[in-house]
Formats: C-alpha cells, sequence, structure tokens
C-alpha cells in the first residue's frame, strides 16, 4: 500500500511539473520569455507560488523544465536497454524513446526561444551538465568502465548530448517538409564514434 501512495504521488509530481512547464513555454511563446513572471505561470497553472518554486528555482528552468525530465527519461530507457545489445544500438534506442512523445510544434518553439535567449540557454546548459553526469553513470555500468579511471563514458554521454542538440538545432532550421526530428536525431546519433 505504501509503495501504491508513493507511486501515485511521484506521478502526481510529474505531472505538476510538466504542467508547470508547458504552461511556462506556452506563456514564453505568446508573450516573450521578459514578459513571463513566475507569478503568470504560477497563476496560470493554478497554484501557489511556493509549489511553483518547490519545482522550479526559476521562470528560465520552468521553460526548459521538460527537457530536462526527458534527459531523465533517456536515461532510464537506456539503463533499461538488453545487457547484451550494442552500446551504440542501446544509446539510439534511448534517445528516439526520449522524443517519443514530443510534439514537434512544442520542440521547435522551445528551440526557437533558445537561440534567442541568453537566460534560457543558461538553464538549458545547467540540465545538459546534470544530464551528463547521469548518463555518464549508465554508460558505465553498460560498458563496464570505471567513472574514475576511464574518460570513455563521461566523453560519450557529452558527444551524445551534443548529437541531441545539433540534430535539433539543425531540424529548426531546415526546410518545411524536410525530415523528421526521429530522422535527423537518428542520423546524429548514427555518426557518433566508434564504441570502445
Amino acid at each position: 500500500m505504501t509503495t501504491e501512495k508513493s507511486g501515485l504521488r511521484e506521478r502526481k509530481k510529474d505531472e505538476t511539473r510538466r504542467t508547470l512547464s508547458e504552461i511556462a513555454l506556452t506563456l514564453a511563446i505568446e508573450r516573450g520569455v521578459g514578459q513571463v513572471r513566475v507569478e503568470d505561470i504560477a497563476a496560470a497553472a493554478n497554484v501557489s507560488l511556493r509549489t511553483f518554486n518547490n519545482y522550479f528555482p526559476s521562470k528560465e528552468a520552468a521553460i526548459i523544465g521538460n527537457a530536462f525530465q526527458r534527459s531523465e527519461t533517456i536515461a532510464v530507457a537506456l539503463a533499461g536497454r538488453p545487457p547484451g545489445e550494442a552500446l551504440k544500438d542501446s544509446l539510439r534506442a534511448a534517445v528516439l524513446a526520449g522524443f517519443s512523445d514530443s510534439s514537434d510544434r512544442q520542440w521547435l518553439a522551445r528551440m526557437i526561444l533558445l537561440r534567442d535567449d541568453p537566460a534560457l540557454i543558461g538553464a538549458q546548459r545547467k540540465a545538459e551538465i546534470e544530464f551528463e553526469r547521469n548518463l555518464a553513470k549508465v554508460i558505465a555500468e553498460r560498458a563496464q568502465k570505471d567513472l574514475t579511471r576511464d574518460i570513455y563514458p563521461t566523453l560519450l554521454a557529452a558527444m551524445l548530448i551534443a548529437a541531441v542538440r545539433a540534430a535539433v538545432f539543425f531540424w529548426t532550421s531546415s526546410s518545411p517538409g524536410g525530415p523528421t526530428l526521429h530522422e535527423i536525431l537518428d542520423e546524429a546519433i548514427s555518426q557518433l564514434g566508434h564504441e570502445h
């Protein structure tokens, strides 16, 4: 019963975090990042300012918040891949799983905002650094490497994040009717260096 309650609580927390992030992004798209206040996001989500602050330290963190959740999804998906699977195949499957629920419109809007707002770029980079650390740990476990003795897991995590970022930015600037975000992500990951 306790596990059921804690599972429900975690799902509700994830849902609240996702909702706050979606509202923050929507408001930023409609008004511009500079015209959105934390109070506006909390009011639109029908939560208190204190509740907002329990989930995000700033409006920028909320705007890019779903990107951080996506990184957690990718790390969990990678950890759950079959043990004998080639690491490159596991990475590809995990990244594509992380982007399975994203709407192209939402990603396009977020990336356009990111290109134009230095504060958002800073918040995104912070999330990427934490993701890089978590991903390196999972890669080290899968590749049976020691993070303190082998740079490979950290390097591969950084390369994967750079490949995803490059793919998304490339996709946002490509012509309409071109390849989908999934196709570009797949191509970017396939061009990563060979595994050990």
